[in-house]
């Protein structure tokens, strides 16, 4: 089964097949991407959904999630982010697997496609040629034997008659063997093209056209198998990320199973349970009787009371049972001498929220980031440094081809005048001189600045401390008061109500929230402090020797890795003074430790 022998006349419906069938090719590759799509847009959403019901921190559905139930719940949306994670997983390997290798090797079959029957098409134009020659001999020995005939008769007439004279016959003797000599000519031609045309004709459709179409049937063969192996692949792709998928629903099954309705109930007694008593019986107090009636003692009355004052509420009395009566939970405090209250005022410090809202507020705040933005983590300020580099350096790539471009016309305006007057672009070309002056002064700076950076040099020059002065001024003592109302806590930590009275608001440090709002970054392993660092940098932090930390960013490169000790807590050490333990399975991490 050849299509070279059993298509050798259907060339043009081969070509509308094999287009046919790369745009089915390419009709699948637009499936598998919409499904991508679709995966990324779910996993997006799920994990929206799992980000929504969270408890917030520093809130109370933090202290609802101490019940089983709660928690049950909290480790659902655990797993349904991970969940969401295995459809992102979908997504990459049908990018990786099949769209990218499917899009290369459409590429390759147009390519192949096209040569195959741009070969086809020439072996077309050159049969038709050789037709055509054919045809065209064929044409001319049929006029030269007409020709011949004619003169033939013409000789053969003039030699019957007697009037004409010697010379007219002998001259249409000559004329009819001259005719006679083309038309052998002719047809000698006619025969040799003849045997070349069949010639031709035989390899054209027993050799040329049996092989290109054996070429275009292989092709069309790849094709569909390539389809049914992408199709495969597709149904694998699904099929490997099952047992996570899988696992994460055991993980909720699991979680469900660990509901325990007792231990619920305990809590709740535990949170609400008062301790009183219920109240006893009332005793029946008999009016009939004219004597003075007693008051019972049981009685809960409080209109009966020794000699005090009804409460009114709307200007009516009205009695209650003392075990509902609202208490406050605070016992009251005895008020204090005003000049204590002054001192404390005057002593009191600022708060700050935390080391985040401190180190990313002040500066956004005030308004006043540092040219060289050493408020910033030696990471984080490098970045920074080197994106504004680049830029000066692209504004003076952009200067030094304006000069060019100004040069260029100068010297047009000096061999051609009449074209325009040289002098009129010297103010412009010392502009952009001096503007490229500027820029490459400034780049300067800013690659000074970066080289100490990457220098890894800890300390920062006497001009970067003079512009961080103001943060260093304000920081330490509202961090030392930070901690001081951590101190203050029976549980170590900060609240709003025990600093409620040393507070003291100060419109320039009025720090919004939105930084504390912030989720943060996830712990990739841990350390061991090598040696006592005494961080007193703007980002870094203090850490003693044989101290356990967790690691929160690698060293990317400049010498520092993020630590961080508590949830507020955290800052830049030196590399090389701590140990690092990094976790295989955190995202991100290098498979060493």
């Amino acid at each position: 089964m050849s299509w070279g022998t059993e298509l050798w006349d259907q060339f043009d419906n081969l070509e509308k097949h094999t287009q046919w069938g790369i745009d089915i090719l390419e009709k699948y590759i637009k499936f598998v991407k919409e499904r991508t799509e679709i995966e990324l847009s779910y996993a997006k959403q799920l994990r929206n959904l799992s980000k929504k019901y969270q408890p917030k921190k520093n809130s109370k559905e933090e202290e609802e999630y101490r019940y089983t139930a709660c928690q049950a719940f909290l480790s659902t949306l655990n797993e349904m982010n991970d969940y969401a994670g295995q459809h992102e997983v979908i997504s990459e390997n049908l990018t990786s697997k099949i769209i990218a290798g499917l899009a290369r090797y459409v590429q390759e079959l147009k390519q192949e496609r096209k040569s195959h029957f741009h070969d086809g098409r020439k072996a077309q134009q050159h049969i038709e040629t050789c037709w055509k020659q054919l045809e065209s001999s064929k044409r001319r020995f049929e006029r030269e034997c007409k020709e011949a005939d004619r003169a033939q008769q013409y000789f053969e007439k003039m030699d019957a008659d007697i009037n004409v004279t010697k010379a007219d016959v002998e001259k249409a003797r000559q004329q009819a063997q001259l005719r006679h000599q083309m038309a052998e000519d002719s047809k000698a031609d006619y025969s040799s093209i003849l045997q070349k045309f069949n010639h031709e004709q035989r390899e054209y459709y027993y050799t040329h056209i049996p092989t290109i179409f054996q070429q275009i049937q292989e092709m069309e063969e790849r094709r569909i198998v390539r389809l049914g192996e992408s199709m495969k692949t597709y149904a694998e792709v699904d099929r490997q990320v099952t047992p996570i998928i899988g696992k994460c629903l055991d993980g909720i099954v699991k979680a469900a199973e660990a509901i325990d309705q007792k231990n619920d109930s305990q809590l709740v007694i535990e949170a609400y349970k008062s301790g009183f008593e219920p109240p006893g019986d009332i005793e029946f107090e008999d009016y009939t009787q004219p004597m003075k009636r007693t008051v019972s003692e049981n009685s809960l009355s409080n209109s009966r009371g020794e000699g005090k004052a009804e409460p009114k509420f709307g200007g009516k009395a009205k009695g209650k049972l003392w075990p509902f009566i609202k208490k406050n939970k605070s016992p009251k405090q005895p008020k204090e001498p005003l000049s204590h209250r002054f001192n404390e005022f005057m002593t009191s410090k600022p708060k700050i929220h935390c080391f985040r809202s401190l180190k990313r507020g002040l500066s956004l705040k005030l308004g006043s980031t540092p040219e060289d933005f050493s408020n910033l983590p030696p990471e984080q300020r490098r970045k920074k440094l080197q994106q504004k580099v680049d830029e000066l350096n692209k504004d003076i790539q952009k200067e030094v081809d304006q000069r060019d471009a100004i040069t260029k016309m100068k010297d047009v305006y000096l061999k051609n005048p009449q074209m325009g007057d040289p002098a009129s672009l010297d103010h412009k070309l010392a502009e952009v001189n001096q503007n490229i002056e500027k820029l490459r002064l400034e780049a300067q700076k800013f690659e000074a600045w970066l080289a100490e950076v990457e220098g890894r040099l800890p300390a920062r020059g006497e001009q970067a401390r003079r512009q961080s002065g103001l943060y260093d001024a304000q920081s330490a003592p509202a961090v030392n008061n930070c901690a001081q109302a951590r101190e203050s806590s029976p549980d170590g930590s900060y609240t709003e109500e025990q600093s409620q009275e040393s507070e003291v608001k100060v419109p320039a440090m009025d720090f919004d929230d939105e930084f504390d709002d912030e989720e943060p970054l996830p712990a990739i392993g841990t350390c061991k402090a090598l040696y006592t660092f005494d961080g007193q940098n703007e980002g870094t932090i203090s850490v003693v020797e044989g101290e356990t930390l967790y690691v929160i960013e690698e060293d990317k490169g400049d010498g520092w890795t993020r630590i961080r000790r508590s949830e507020d807590e955290e800052g830049y050490v030196p590399t090389s003074y701590v140990e690092v333990y990094l976790d295989k399975n955190a995202k991100g991490a290098k498979t060493y430790i």
